[in-house]
């Protein structure tokens, strides 16, 4: 345990940076919505109508094929993050994967309360917002693990300093990655049964 406190403390500066870096792709692609055409927006406000409908009639997907595919999604946010940790080359996929994700989350964020107003917020906050306070704390720490290691190659086989303590990271690496995987699979269940029935609480205003 102390062993765990100190690492965090020696990640404290990474995970202040991929946070940071987070919330301007959010900020981003809050701003995003600004540049969208007259067209853009008309389609996409059609596409809402609909779905606020379809959301409010009840999906007629089945539930297991939901959750596998809000499960898939996740896990390969969680897949790309681990595979560019494992290559220089892939760090600055990292960033990239942080920065998207942020962009993503403001956008939709930003279009609903821009189209809809207070209704939006309300949308956002029962659609956008549960589910992603507990996946956003598993992307950074994906991030950061993934950074780490990935300094941690550069480190002993970049710039040559050579060590023995290789395996150890790696196990470590690879254990933290699929027990992230693991939260992201219960994420995926609340995601599929919980926020659908908040979302049909809110529907009927937006419809």
């Amino acid at each position: 345990m102390p062993s765990l406190r100190h690492s965090f403390k020696d990640q404290t500066t990474l995970y202040i940076f991929v946070a940071v870096l987070f919330l301007v792709g959010v900020i981003f692609g809050a701003l995003m919505v600004n540049a969208l055409s007259l067209e853009q927006q008309q389609d996409l406000a059609r596409y809402l109508g609909n779905y606020f409908v379809t959301v409010d009639q009840g999906n007629s997907t089945s539930v297991q094929d939901t959750y596998w595919s809000i499960a898939g999604l996740h896990l390969k946010w969680v897949g790309l993050i681990w595979i560019c940790g494992l290559s220089v080359i892939g760090l600055p996929g990292i960033l990239v994967l942080d920065f998207l994700k942020g962009v993503l989350i403001g956008f939709t964020v930003g279009y609903l309360v821009g189209q809809f107003s207070w209704k939006g917020l309300l949308f956002a906050l029962v659609s956008v917002a549960p589910h992603n306070l507990l996946v956003i704390p598993v992307l950074l720490i994906c991030s950061v693990s993934a950074i780490t290691f990935s300094l941690h190659i550069i480190k002993n086989r970049v710039l040559m300093h050579h060590n023995n303590n290789f395996k150890r990271p790696f196990v470590s690496y690879v254990v933290l990655t699929l027990v992230m995987a693991v939260l992201m699979l219960g994420i995926s269940s609340f995601e599929t049964w919980v926020t659908p029935a908040m979302m049909r609480w809110v529907t009927p205003f937006m419809i």
